[in-house]
């Protein structure tokens, strides 16, 4: 009887592995035990931080367009109020570029918004 090993697929699976693990510290890098462990552990790490990312970026826009529309005199729950009933359908990553980039576009915005409040 003879000995059938699966030569080649698991070169291929261990050599798959091994390339994704490339970068990682010492052993975490070179030692298959450890590489399938640490990988197992930094894909669902990926997989956590996919959706984590989401709600950072939503909150940085938030921050921004908080303290443009203070340095105008209003505050941020007031503005999107104030933009709610002026009917303008912006999402905050837009509303963030303008305030940054389009300082004349998002005075026109809050004065839009201050309107709209009364």
């Amino acid at each position: 009887m003879v000995r059938v090993t699966i030569g080649a697929p698991r070169r291929q699976k261990k050599n798959r592995y091994f390339k994704q693990a490339k970068g990682f510290w010492g052993g975490r890098s070179r030692l298959w035990r450890t590489v399938r462990e640490t990988l197992l552990r930094a894909w669902a790490f990926s997989t956590r931080d996919r959706r984590t990312k989401k709600r950072t970026f939503r909150r940085l826009w938030v921050l921004r367009i908080n303290a443009a529309t203070r340095m105008r005199g209003m505050n941020y729950s007031t503005f999107i109020d104030g933009l709610k009933k002026a009917n303008i359908d912006l999402d905050r990553k837009q509303l963030s570029e303008l305030a940054i980039h389009d300082p004349k576009a998002f005075d026109a915005l809050v004065s839009e918004a201050r309107g709209a409040r009364k």
